[in-house]
């Protein structure tokens, strides 16, 4: 059986408090199918992120010159996920309040066929501290991803998904601010498979969050609405290239 790299991405601005403890929480050696490597893409830091993640064991580091946002940092992660020969590409913020341990569970409905786009959900698993603004501001654009998309989705802004090399190749994020709902709404209507996965979820307590109310409002709405009304071409979809046998067999994976 092919063996499946898969590239663990962190997107990261000025995360040198964080960026250690999520790398060295990201399972290496899970499946003896599975390989799985780190990628750094540094959004312009002014600060240690970048040293800090190197001596933290990141095997790749992309650096922005400046500031870009979380969007741009993305696309270069999927761009350059697929230049080193990644599988399967999985992001996660480095900010530590997503679980990097629960990646295998992330992971496994693209192994077992099941998605070939896979979101960590903390409102089917759990969520604690998160401000109620946040809270309100969450349930109200993943709502209107559902609307739009007529599929119900629980956490549409999750900073943890995998991507199937397919995926990743077809995924188009059409702005710098942010990533979350345009993917999604991207890749479902190309004709994608999407599946959340419960995860434990708690918030950061170092560090400081790019997320600013108005910034996103005004930033995340327009995009939202220029994704809707641009067409997109409809995908060819590999249905079989990433599955494994153990999971198929329901093998617990460790």
């Amino acid at each position: 059986m092919k063996q499946q790299k898969v590239m663990v991405f962190l997107p990261a601005y000025n995360e040198e408090e964080s960026i250690a403890d999520v790398i060295k929480k990201i399972p290496r050696n899970f499946h003896q199918n599975v390989s799985v490597q780190i990628l750094v893409v540094d959004d312009g830091s002014k600060d240690r992120t970048v040293k800090v993640a190197k001596e933290a064991g990141a095997d790749y580091i992309v650096q922005h010159s400046t500031n870009r946002g979380l969007g741009a940092a993305v696309r270069t992660a999927l761009k350059e996920c697929l230049k080193l020969g990644a599988d399967i590409g999985v992001m996660i913020d480095a900010d530590n309040e997503y679980p990097a341990e629960q990646i295998p569970q992330l992971l496994e409905p693209i192994f077992k066929g099941e998605a070939d786009y896979t979101m960590g959900s903390r409102f089917l698993g759990t969520i604690k501290g998160m401000k109620w603004h946040r809270r309100i501001g969450n349930y109200c654009f993943t709502f209107l991803q559902s609307i739009l998309l007529r599929k119900w989705i629980y956490d549409g802004q999750s900073g943890m998904r995998a991507f199937t090399k397919q995926a990743m190749e077809n995924a188009e994020i059409i702005h710098d601010y942010n990533y979350a709902q345009v993917v999604t709404l991207n890749l479902l209507r190309k004709g994608f498979r999407v599946k959340e996965v419960p995860i434990n979820y708690q918030v950061r307590t170092k560090g400081e969050s790019f997320i600013k109310f108005k910034a996103y409002m005004s930033s995340v709405l327009p995009a939202i609405i220029k994704e809707m009304i641009r067409p997109v071409t409809k995908v060819e979809v590999d249905r079989s290239a990433h599955i494994l046998e153990q999971y198929n067999r329901n093998e617990k994976i460790s």
